[in-house]
C-alpha cells in the first residue's frame, strides 16, 4: 500500500515516525559521536558529518519523493551544487543553461575554472545548440528548468537523450518546481538539485540544499564527496525542513493557484512590457511544461520600462517584502540585477535578458485579491506619475 500513496500522502507520512517510540515527530539527535558497541564492527552512525538519524530521514524522504535512490542534506543549495560540481576532474567540460542563478554562474566562472574544468554557457531550449556545444570532454549537462529569473523551459528529455548519447551525466536544479511539480528522474536526470530554503522548507527561515540520485554509481561517489567536503545540513534544520515539507502541497497548490491570476492581471497592464510564467499560453516552452510537469509553479518576473519605474513601484507596493530568496509563505519581490544576479556582470546579465526594469515575484499564501490589489496600487503610481528613465 505504501508505494501507491501520492506524494501529497507521501509529503506527511514518509519517514513521520519515530520506529524506537512511535513519536509523530522525528527526533532531532544533536549528538556528534555515537557509542560503538563492538570493537571489530560499528554501527549504523559513528560520527554526525558521515550520519546522522535526524539527517538520514530527511534524505530518505526527499529521496522517495523525487523517485530516486539515494537523498543528500547540505548546508545550503549552493553547498549541494558545489559538491556535485566536485564530481567533475581537470579537463572536464560542462555545458550549463545561460540563464542560471547567479550564485551557480559565480561558482562555475571563478572557482571551477581555477580548477581546469572547462565550461560552455548556452542556451539549452535549443535542442541543436545543445547538441552542437558537446565537446568529448563534456561530462556533465546542467539544467535549470524553469530558469531563474525568466522563467525558460528546457526539454528535460531531449536533453537527456543527447547526454546518454555522448556518455554525460545530467544535473538540474528543481528548485521552482519541487517534486510535486516536477520529477526529473522519471525523465532520465541523474542528479536533482535543491535549495531547500526555498518552497521545501517554505517558511524563510531554514539554509538548505538537497541532491538526489538514482544512479548506483553516481551515489556512491557523491556519498564521498558529501563525507569528504563536509558540508552537511544541521540536525535542527534537518528537523525544520521535515516539518516544511509537511504542508508542502497546500503550500504550492495556494500559491500557484494565486500566481496565475495574478501573472493574467500584471499581463493586463500597459505599465508591464512583459510578463514571464509557464501558465500562460504565450509563454515560451508553455507546451513543453505542460508535458514535462504537472504546473506552471508560483514563481513569476515582469519587465517595467526602467530602474526609476521599478523604484517607484517597489516604494508603492506593501504586501510582498522586498528582498533575496523566494519560495515562502510570504510573497517576496525581487530585483535580480542586484540580488540574485548582482554577482553576473552587467553586459552577460543584459544578454540574458535580466534587465534593469525586471522584477521576480515569488507568490505567497497572502490573499490573492489583496495581492493584486497591492500590485495595482504600485502600477498606478507608474501610470499616473511620469517617470523619466
Amino acid at each position: 500500500m505504501k508505494n501507491r500513496r501520492s506524494l501529497q500522502t507521501s509529503l506527511i507520512h514518509s519517514n513521520s515516525l519515530d520506529q524506537a517510540t512511535g513519536a509523530v515527530s522525528i527526533p532531532i539527535h544533536h549528538a556528534t559521536t555515537f557509542h560503538q558497541q563492538d570493537f571489530d564492527q560499528y554501527g549504523d552512525y559513528d560520527y554526525s558529518r558521515s550520519g546522522n538519524p535526524t539527517r538520514e530521514a530527511l534524505e530518505k524522504t526527499i529521496a522517495e519523493l523525487e523517485g530516486g535512490d539515494r537523498g543528500f542534506a547540505f548546508s545550503s543549495g549552493m553547498a549541494a551544487i558545489s559538491t556535485c560540481f566536485l564530481l567533475l576532474s581537470r579537463g572536464d567540460h560542462v555545458l550549463v543553461s545561460e540563464e542560471v542563478y547567479g550564485g551557480t554562474y559565480r561558482m562555475i566562472t571563478e572557482v571551477l575554472s581555477r580548477f581546469g574544468i572547462e565550461y560552455s554557457f548556452i542556451d539549452m531550449n535549443n535542442l541543436h545548440e545543445v547538441a552542437s556545444s558537446i565537446r568529448e570532454n563534456t561530462k556533465v549537462i546542467y539544467m535549470e528548468t524553469p530558469s531563474n529569473p525568466l522563467l525558460k523551459i528546457t526539454d528535460i528529455e531531449g536533453v537527456v537523450k543527447l547526454a546518454k548519447a555522448n556518455g554525460c551525466l545530467t544535473f538540474l536544479d528543481n528548485t521552482f518546481m519541487t517534486p510535486l511539480l516536477q520529477r526529473p528522474i522519471s525523465l532520465g536526470v541523474d542528479v536533482v538539485l535543491h535549495s531547500a530554503t526555498k518552497f521545501l522548507a517554505g517558511h524563510s527561515d531554514v539554509l538548505a540544499g538537497l541532491a538526489v540520485t538514482k544512479n548506483k554509481e553516481v551515489s556512491e561517489r557523491l556519498s564521498f564527496l558529501q563525507n569528504s567536503f563536509g558540508a552537511v545540513l544541521g540536525v535542527q534544520d534537518c528537523w525544520l525542513l521535515l516539518r516544511g515539507l509537511k504542508t508542502l502541497h497546500v503550500r504550492i497548490k495556494e500559491s500557484s493557484e494565486a500566481a496565475l491570476k495574478i501573472a493574467r492581471f500584471l499581463d493586463s497592464r500597459d505599465e508591464v512590457e512583459d510578463v514571464y510564467y509557464p501558465g500562460l499560453s504565450h509563454h515560451a516552452g508553455y507546451e513543453i511544461q505542460v508535458r514535462q510537469a504537472l504546473g506552471p509553479g508560483a514563481v513569476l518576473s515582469f519587465r517595467l520600462r526602467s530602474e526609476n519605474e521599478v523604484r517607484q513601484f517597489v516604494k508603492n507596493v506593501h504586501i510582498p517584502v522586498f528582498a533575496v530568496s523566494l519560495g515562502a509563505v510570504e510573497s517576496i519581490l525581487s530585483y535580480p540585477a542586484k540580488m540574485s544576479h548582482a554577482s553576473m556582470p552587467r553586459a552577460e546579465r543584459e544578454r540574458r535578458g535580466i534587465t534593469d526594469g525586471l522584477l521576480r515575484l515569488s507568490v505567497g499564501i497572502e490573499n490573492v485579491d489583496e495581492l493584486i490589489t497591492d500590485l495595482k496600487h504600485g502600477l498606478n503610481f507608474i501610470k499616473e506619475n511620469v517617470i523619466t528613465t
